[in-house]
């Protein structure tokens, strides 16, 4: 699946468009900076003051210097009380965003489709909205810290630059652009580096994810030395974008400091002369020279806060491409189906994962309420596929499914979802308690209901020896349970809500023997008059289904009970002979 991409443009504008909402902290902010930065840059002329009032030996007006001294604490204390109200709303702005972006994230990620599962690592998932988000608040904080008090240092110090000489400010707006212009150069190279980072350290997130997931695989196949290999090469690339990053972006601050050099030597020499000719006194040159060296400084800064906000809206780039992907649509006028019969047809029905790989062709079933439906053959023919379809994990391409003579595509997936209880061979638990994983799809059940339910799947025996029995917290790999165990507490998820329809795949195959017995009874009571699909790969658990499709290259090429199937001395019967000569070999 083709991943998304956002310019450098895009995300700036998504990225805005989520400040926005906060714009009363954002007027705040800029209302404090502008007193902070006001207050800090009139101090430089009440110390000229001071100096003007020192014509010589003997000739020092203390009184005047006295009252400058309160002014200055008095400006001082005030515009550190203004720069702290400022980081906070910078604060309250930066978290704020960040939290709506993750929740709108995670959010959306519930509505996409499971073909966007698939076909991305949860590593690579999991980078973009853990990663990604932290990488655009450290930008965010950074920007709105120093990007408006430099801006607006820089307009204030001109303002008042120009109240004392407009000369000497011609000197310093003439050198401006040779300081713009380097930080343009260096921005446009760094923002490349930053989304390839960003990229790369998505990929070295979904290679750990993986491998830490499947450690055990990884041990017993010996991969151990191709896994490192793997890692060293990601991690290679990662180091070379970071070094091409840091390059770029540490030369941004020398080069600025070099263009401010020039504005405050220029400063310096032509105030020189203006102050030898009368044009201003000592005072006032002092004054602009300290608003000269003022005047630079947020170059530097703004330079540092523009390279981290280029790592920022590439990673933001990369969380907003998510969001783009497209939702699970739902039909405005899909109804909530109740009191589910349970007949299910399946019309001309065509599906396949790729356009370039055809899967299902122009299946045709009809299944009556209450009937057991088997679905065998080799791997790959379809049989999970039909499942995925019948849930609408996937849509078909054409064709259509119905249930109880209603469109699924007309029904809400939540209440089509309901209506069908699934145990499937991979196990599917949450963290938090047994009785929270059980009782999952009821959660109002009672304790009762849970331990009754429990004692129908047989996992009641097992639960009791827990530490805190029901009350045991479990993680979502099931932690020390084994898969037999995990898997009776799937079972027991379904027999608590007993759903009107059932969909089985290889329910029991990781259970014992004896307790297998014991399950499949305990599924022939919950089986009756419910519509059952069961996927099946030992034959023997489907003798007794009343419909058996067999499967091959996603058509079914035979259909029948087991007798019939077996009497027809064609593909079932061969599968079913090939099985038990094995396992009688």
């Amino acid at each position: 699946m083709k991943e998304k991409t956002l310019t450098q443009k895009q995300a700036l504008e998504k990225v805005i468009k989520h400040i926005k909402k906060y714009w009363y902290l954002l007027g705040g902010s800029l209302f404090f900076a502008l007193v902070y930065v006001a207050l800090s840059l009139y101090v430089p002329i009440q110390l000229g003051n001071a100096t003007d009032l020192i014509l010589g030996k003997g000739k020092v007006d203390f009184t005047g210097i006295g009252l400058i001294a309160v002014k200055i604490a008095t400006f001082t204390l005030i515009a550190a009380l203004a720069q702290w109200i400022m980081n906070n709303c910078n604060n309250k702005i930066t978290y704020n965003v960040v939290r709506d972006i993750r929740e709108e994230t995670f959010e959306h990620l519930q509505k996409l489709p499971l073909k966007y599962i698939d076909s991305h690592s949860n590593g690579e998932t999991v980078s973009k909205i853990i990663t990604d988000v932290d990488q655009l608040a450290d930008g965010l904080l950074m920007g709105f810290s120093q990007l408006f008090t430099g801006i607006v240092t820089i307009i204030l110090t001109l303002v008042f630059m120009l109240t004392i000489s407009i000369k000497i400010t011609l000197v310093v707006v003439l050198v401006t652009p040779v300081s713009l212009f380097v930080a343009k150069f260096i921005a446009t190279r760094t923002y490349s580096m930053f989304k390839k980072q960003s990229e790369t350290r998505a990929k070295q997130t979904a290679l750990i994810d993986e491998v830490i997931g499947n450690g055990k695989v990884v041990k017993a196949f010996g991969r151990e030395d191709e896994v490192v290999e793997q890692f060293d090469e990601i991690n290679e690339d990662l180091r070379k974008y970071y070094l091409k990053g840091t390059f770029f972006s540490s030369i941004t601050n020398p080069s600025t400091r070099f263009v401010n050099s020039l504005v405050y030597a220029g400063v310096a020499i032509s105030g020189g002369i203006i102050a030898i000719t009368g044009g201003i006194t000592v005072g006032n040159l002092q004054c602009i020279l300290s608003y000269a060296n003022q005047y630079t400084k947020p170059f530097n800064e703004i330079s540092g806060v523009v390279t981290e906000l280029q790592n920022a809206i590439a990673c933001a780039g990369r969380v907003f491409a998510l969001l783009e992907e497209e939702a699970e649509i739902e039909n405005k006028d899909a109804i909530d189906i109740e009191n589910v019969s349970g007949s299910v047809e399946l019309d001309h029905v065509n599906f396949s994962y790729t356009p370039d790989k055809k899967l299902i062709e122009d299946l045709n079933l009809c299944v009556e309420p209450g009937k057991m439906i088997a679905i065998v053959g080799p791997t790959g023919c379809g049989k999970t596929t039909i499942i995925n379809l019948l849930m609408r994990f996937y849509d078909v391409n054409s064709g259509k499914i119905t249930m109880d003579s209603h469109n699924i595509k007309d029904i809400t997936r939540k209440s089509l979802r309901k209506s069908y209880g699934m145990v499937l061979q991979e196990t599917w638990l949450k963290n938090g308690t047994i009785r929270d994983n059980i009782s999952m799809g009821k959660e109002d059940a009672t304790l009762e209901e849970v331990i009754e339910a429990a004692k129908l799947s047989h996992a009641h025996s097992f639960i009791k020896r827990l530490p805190n029995g029901y009350d045991t917290v479990i993680g979502d790999d099931g932690g020390n349970l084994s898969q037999g165990q995990k898997q009776l507490l799937c079972i027991a998820r379904v027999m608590l809500c007993l759903p009107p329809m059932l969909i089985l795949d290889e329910a029991t195959s990781s259970i014992d023997t004896r307790t297998e017995i014991r399950i499949q009874k305990a599924f022939a009571k919950m089986m009756k008059g419910r519509t059952t699909f069961i996927v099946a790969h030992r034959l023997s658990t489907i003798k007794e289904a009343d419909t058996i499709l067999v499967m091959n290259d996603g058509k079914i090429i035979e259909q029948g009970n087991h007798h019939e199937l077996l009497a027809n001395k064609e593909f079932y019967y061969e599968l079913y002979n090939n099985q038990f000569s094995s396992v009688n070999s």
